[in-house]
């Protein structure tokens, strides 16, 4: 018997182009091999997250994203949020 924590919900999946910036998409895949997710099902449960105005990780994740962050040079921050543009 599955407990409430292992249900499956069944949804419908749909592929999706989205462009982005490439050392956060680094960042993203590797935290994702770190949980044994694929970067989709991450990308699902941060914004799940978000929608509800909480935090989607844990101090240790956190951690693990800081030295993310640090292998792929991502210096970017909340702040540079909406403000990226194309290389030129």
């Amino acid at each position: 018997m599955e407990t409430k924590r292992e249900a499956r919900v069944p949804v419908e999946r749909v592929q999706t182009g989205v462009r982005l910036e490439k050392r956060l998409l680094k960042v993203l895949k590797g935290l994702a091999e770190i949980h044994d997710l694929t970067l989709g099902d991450l990308l699902e449960g941060i914004v799940l997250h978000a929608f509800e105005g909480k935090a989607p990780f844990s101090p240790e994740t956190l951690a693990k994203i800081g030295d993310l962050k640090r292998i792929y040079g991502l210096d970017l921050d909340a702040s540079h949020a909406h403000r990226l543009k194309e290389g030129e």
